[in-house]
């Protein structure tokens, strides 16, 4: 009698082994592309990173160094602790300069939203030409020096042509530099005119987001332009307006150049912004252990304003569904 031999079949792989080894080299490949991406990615953030951390990250950290330090360039760094904060919160003129700024904080972002808001919603509602947006935008290609030289022979008070035109219509002329009651206003307004263009794109560009059809609907039901403005627009470029909002608030807050050229913070210190008198302290008296104090201390008021917008203007929500 014969017995048949009964070896187990060969077995093939089947299809799901198959399509799971086709899984890893694909996961295997996609890693390898991940790495390729990350350095590729890295490649060309390195010039950003370098540049942050040697012209942002070190001077940041050298100047907080330096707050806590008698220096003068001449003589190495002595360590003083708290000597520069004490004698700021004793500085009669840094409080004078703080509220100086202050002003002019106020009175520039306070025009300059309002009419780079309106610009930028007639710009919306009326007119789509893009040449129109960049004649708005011409001022803000021209520097602040260049700009405050400009206002400066413009209304100086013997020869500009601004007093002419007020001499011709009658009334007395307007010392609007050299008055301490003008300067601040006026240089207020001289950057209210380079940067209301730049703000009026950058909120035309917000409300390029809010969806047609809204209006259309408003129209529909009755609602006015005024309406429409408040109930529609407004709301729906509260995120945008917030970050433009932080964005000047800290740029006012800097102001320098338009002051040197213009009034070198005069007259009888009407126009020492906070950072014009941190220049003067640390390049024209050496005492860059107490400009740098100040600086600090400028760090930490626009930190806690920029927060503090923040959180009030709720920047980092939005109202589109």
């Amino acid at each position: 009698m014969t017995i048949a031999s009964s070896s187990p079949p060969s077995r093939l792989p089947t299809g799901g082994a198959a399509e799971a080894t086709s899984r890893t080299r694909t996961r295997q490949g996609v890693s390898g592309e991940d790495r390729g991406d990350g350095r590729l990615a890295a490649l060309f953030i390195a010039p950003a990173l370098l540049g942050f951390l040697v012209f942002l990250l070190w001077p940041t950290l050298r100047g907080i160094y330096l707050s806590f330090t008698r220096f003068n360039l001449l003589t190495p760094a002595e360590w003083v602790g708290l000597d520069n904060y004490v004698r700021m919160v004793n500085d009669p003129i840094f409080w004078d300069s703080l509220w100086v700024t202050v002003e002019y904080v106020v009175i520039n972002i306070g025009v300059q939203t309002v009419a780079a808001l309106a610009i930028a919603v007639l710009l919306q509602r009326l007119t789509q030409s893009a040449m129109l947006r960049g004649i708005v935008l011409t001022p803000y290609l021209m520097s602040n020096v260049v700009a405050g030289l400009v206002w400066l022979w413009i209304l100086d008070t013997q020869l500009g042509i601004g007093n002419e035109i007020i001499s011709g219509l009658g009334v007395d002329r307007i010392p609007f530099l050299a008055d301490e009651t003008w300067a601040i206003p006026t240089i207020a307004l001289i950057n209210v005119w380079r940067h209301v263009g730049y703000t009026a794109l950058l909120l035309f560009a917000g409300l390029q987001a809010i969806p047609g059809d809204m209006y259309e609907a408003a129209r529909v039901d009755g609602a006015s332009e005024w309406r429409m403005f408040w109930r529609i627009t407004m709301p729906l470029l509260r995120p945008v307006l917030a970050v433009v909002l932080i964005m000047t608030v800290i740029g006012s807050f800097q102001v320098f150049d338009t002051v040197a050229v213009t009034t070198a913070g005069g007259p009888a210190n009407a126009t020492n912004v906070l950072q014009y008198y941190i220049y003067g302290s640390a390049f024209g008296r050496f005492q860059f252990g107490y400009a740098s104090a100040m600086s600090v201390a400028l760090l930490v008021v626009l930190s806690a304003i920029t927060v503090l917008q923040y959180r009030l203007t709720r920047a980092g929500r939005t109202d589109l569904g």
